[in-house]
């Protein structure tokens, strides 16, 4: 292998382009946050036959077949960078994947998208930490926004059963998880690409993954809806949408393609609505509105301070 210049988290945690999103960037942001947000509807039908240790390492393994298929993907990594690729698989793949799988046995699809949008908060504060430097005052302003947005969308659903508490918890965690591991993506993804680090995130979380595969085996059924919705699952909601967003991380930043996190909640909650029947209130649209507002001030460039 060439050698290949590598990166440390704290300079590449901005990105490679610090300036305002263009019409590109805003199209795959729009397309991966699209893509994921569907992923908690196809979670829902997986979980009518499917057990969700079986969901989860299914995702990985369906992800990873679809982008070996690519030549592009496929190349080696350097021994100094395996720590954090197996970091960021844990902490970015396979624990989340199985913490919605489970977290969507207690609640709707739509709270889970909903909670989503924790992302961005998450993710900024972590990378002041790792940058040990100050968010700009129009970050800040976006944060407040988008929380604002969160406790909106949130409302009328925390105040559930214990069931659903455990739910809430869980989903929770797994946002929580994804911030830790996407401070890694950048570094990686500017040394390697994004298809090629995507592919191994996929693969050392499968094989994470599989014990928890082969223990759900037994109990699941091979229904045709849940195994198509998993399908697509793994293809579509996780091999594609993952690449594209580790793309948008490298070249944008973590923080500004965390605002995905206040994109996601509205596709989940449409989808969940027409095809789970699952209910909305107002207070929720209005959430929707105030997170994608915070979303646009942390879009802006580091020029825009000025």
């Amino acid at each position: 292998m060439a050698d290949v210049e590598h990166r440390t988290i704290s300079e590449s945690v901005e990105g490679t382009d610090r300036g305002d999103f263009r019409a590109f960037d805003w199209g795959q942001l729009f397309v991966a946050s699209g893509i994921f947000g569907s992923a908690f509807l196809w979670i829902a039908l997986s979980l009518r036959s499917i057990d969700p240790g079986t969901i989860a390492f299914g995702r990985a393994a369906l992800g990873a077949a679809a982008l070996a298929a690519l030549p592009s993907a496929r190349c080696t990594v350097a021994r100094v960078d395996w720590p954090r690729l197996a970091f960021a698989a844990f902490f970015g793949m396979a624990a989340p994947v199985l913490l919605f799988a489970l977290a969507e046995e207690r609640i709707s699809s739509a709270l889970a998208g909903m909670l989503v949008s924790a992302i961005p908060i998450f993710t900024a504060v972590l990378a002041a930490v790792v940058t040990r430097s100050w968010p700009t005052r129009r970050r800040l302003i976006g944060l407040l926004v988008g929380f604002v947005g969160i406790v909106l969308l949130t409302a009328p659903d925390l105040g559930s059963s214990g069931a659903a508490a455990v739910g809430v918890v869980m989903v929770l965690g797994a946002v929580f998880s994804y911030a830790i591991a996407s401070t890694l993506y950048a570094p990686l993804q500017q040394t390697y690409g994004s298809l090629p680090v995507t592919l191994w995130l996929l693969i050392l979380s499968a094989v994470m993954l599989s014990p928890l595969g082969l223990i759900g085996l037994p109990k699941s059924s091979a229904e045709w809806l849940p195994v198509v919705s998993l399908l697509i699952l793994g293809v579509v909601g996780t091999g594609a949408a993952w690449a594209m967003w580790v793309a948008l991380i490298g070249r944008v930043g973590v923080v500004r393609a965390a605002i995905a996190g206040y994109i996601i909640p509205t596709v989940a909650l449409l989808l969940g609505v027409l095809f789970l029947d699952e209910q909305i209130e107002l207070v929720q649209i209005v959430g929707v509105a105030v997170a994608l507002s915070g979303g646009y001030l942390l879009s802006r460039g580091q020029g825009s301070e000025k």
